[in-house]
């Protein structure tokens, strides 16, 4: 991948000197994995940190023999930033929702260049906050009504990962019971939504691409704030 695509693809990098951006794409690893493939295993947290070039990953915590859904996250996102500077053990994995392809920098060579750029690490602290502070909304708005729940998440993840095209804003159709975990509401609920979301027209979900598209990305952020 060339300098400037990097930097356009990964906001983390998009301040970063092109000497910091050439030396980390120097030392970067591929790798490209199928749907439902593990990407990265509890026991490998603090390894490296990985950056999604294409595709949809799920983060999941994991319960003995049960698994939930933390987090989804597409196009020009990261992750395993937080292991390499905690050293406790993982109970989370990482599995491909899609085709994946992505990069990884050892965790060794991701911290030194942190300490040879501080644009960088300051832009890696302002990211982390923003994660801290999704987080802290998402547990404000346990109490309020699902459909309100689920639309926030719909257009949370379009603002972080969709794609404009003739039909709307355009995201993976995420599997139903990913994002139950991550709306913190039931998958009848979640199913129920979906399906009265998509008669009224504000959403379309295309199965043989496995997209959904916003048709109607107005209306639900409006309901995502307004309830």
């Amino acid at each position: 991948m060339q300098t400037k695509a990097f930097s356009e693809l990964f906001p983390l990098f998009n301040n970063a000197d092109k000497e910091t951006l050439d030396g980390l794409l120097s030392i970067a690893v591929e790798h490209e994995y199928p749907s439902n493939r593990a990407v990265l295993m509890e026991d490998a947290w603090g390894n490296a940190v990985y950056f999604v070039v294409s595709g949809w990953v799920k983060v999941r915590r994991l319960h003995g023999e049960n698994a939930a859904t933390l987090a989804i996250l597409g196009k020009g996102d990261f992750f395993g930033e937080m292991a390499i500077l905690d050293e406790s053990p993982r109970s989370t994995d990482v599995i491909a929702l899609s085709r994946v392809d992505l990069l990884s920098v050892s965790a060794q060579k991701f911290i030194q260049t942190l300490f040879k750029d501080p644009q960088l690490h300051h832009r890696l602290l302002q990211l982390i906050v923003r994660r801290l502070r999704q987080t802290n909304v998402r547990f404000q708005r346990r109490n309020q009504p699902p459909a309100v729940k689920l639309a926030n998440t719909l257009v949370s993840l379009a603002e972080n990962y969709g794609e404009t095209t003739p039909q709307g804003t355009e995201i993976f159709n995420i599997p139903v019971n990913d994002l139950a975990d991550v709306t913190d509401i039931s998958v009848q609920d979640t199913t129920k939504i979906m399906d009265k979301l998509e008669s009224k027209g504000w959403i379309k979900i295309d199965s043989a691409r496995q997209t959904l598209s916003l048709v109607n990305l107005k209306q639900l952020t409006q309901l995502a704030k307004h309830g």
